[in-house]
């Protein structure tokens, strides 16, 4: 069984591989879906597979029963989310505990956004943590894990400018963590830019970019509100005039995205993180277009 793998130690190999990220069921039929996903996903054995992790209980129940049935019943390594919202340390040391228990070895660190509006203001939990870095420490401090955190090519939200924003991310690389995934972006150089800022403050730690395959204008939607950025007017050019035709937006979306990765691949990138909204069909389309797929899938 797979499951006492580090996603630093799959990161390292021969070839470029890629990986998937879920997101926590809201009931039983959403359950299936993701299982569904989970299960064509795992012939093309992805280096690792994450669920979020989220504000609220029954999601964050979620995440940890079915990571841990990922764990159990899978050959999938599992990376578990975990965030400092609305969390006391004594609890946090429990979910962590937990996930040793089950078998998961891999957690990315996340301070986490206000529960409601991403773009509130933060409250530490009384009894909490302030920051990711500290989530990190704690995370190290408890266990044998491999811990990830999140990057922004384009800076947080919070962030003063890019130059504080990379103190802040190699602030928490050096707490303990072993590899950062970028949020989404538009072009190859956004996030090559953010690795080689990182690179320029002497950590080696490994930068893993974060793509979503655009499907349709809700992705396209999506992608540009999570990037925190407005979307290059060649990329629009590219999809918006395909907005009333389905069939004809999804082809030029996942050439859009194919053609990222494969700058991305050439340019040394190890990994691809896919987030993959609970579906399979188009992560599956893209990685095979790449290359990333072992011969025997």
């Amino acid at each position: 069984m797979s499951d006492m793998t580090s996603v630093i130690e799959r990161l390292r190999g021969d070839t470029p591989a890629f990986s998937v990220e879920f997101f926590p069921p809201r009931d039983e039929a959403d359950e299936a879906i993701l299982w569904r996903s989970i299960r064509e996903l795992e012939p093309f054995d992805p280096a690792y597979m994450s669920i979020t992790y989220g504000a609220g209980g029954s999601s964050r129940d979620g995440t940890i029963r079915n990571i841990a049935r990922a764990a159990t019943e899978t050959t999938l390594v599992p990376m578990a989310h975990l965030t400092a919202v609305d969390h006391s340390v004594a609890e946090l040391r429990n979910v962590i505990g937990w996930y040793a228990a089950v078998g998961v070895r891999n957690i990315l660190a996340l301070r986490g956004d206000p529960p409601g509006d991403v773009y509130g203001d933060w409250v530490a939990h009384p009894q909490g943590l302030t920051y990711a870095e500290e989530l990190v420490e704690l995370v190290r401090s408890l266990g044998d894990f491999c811990v990830g955190v999140s990057a922004f090519p384009y800076g947080h939200p919070r962030s003063a400018n890019l130059e504080a924003d990379t103190h802040f991310l190699v602030r928490k690389l050096r707490a303990g963590a072993d590899f950062a995934i970028a949020q989404l972006f538009f072009e190859p150089e956004d996030f090559l830019r953010l690795r080689d800022r990182v690179a320029a403050t002497g950590c080696e730690a490994v930068m893993i970019p974060g793509i979503m395959p655009l499907t349709t204008p809700r992705t396209l939607r999506t992608t540009i509100k999570l990037s925190g950025a407005s979307a290059p007017r060649s990329l629009l050019d590219r999809l918006e005039p395909l907005a009333g035709d389905a069939k004809a937006f999804r082809a030029e979306g996942i050439d859009v995205v194919t053609e990222l990765g494969e700058r991305l691949l050439a340019e040394g990138v190890p990994n691809l993180h896919f987030y993959t909204f609970n579906r399979s069909k188009a992560t599956r389309e893209v990685v095979n277009r790449l290359g990333l797929v072992p011969a025997r899938a």
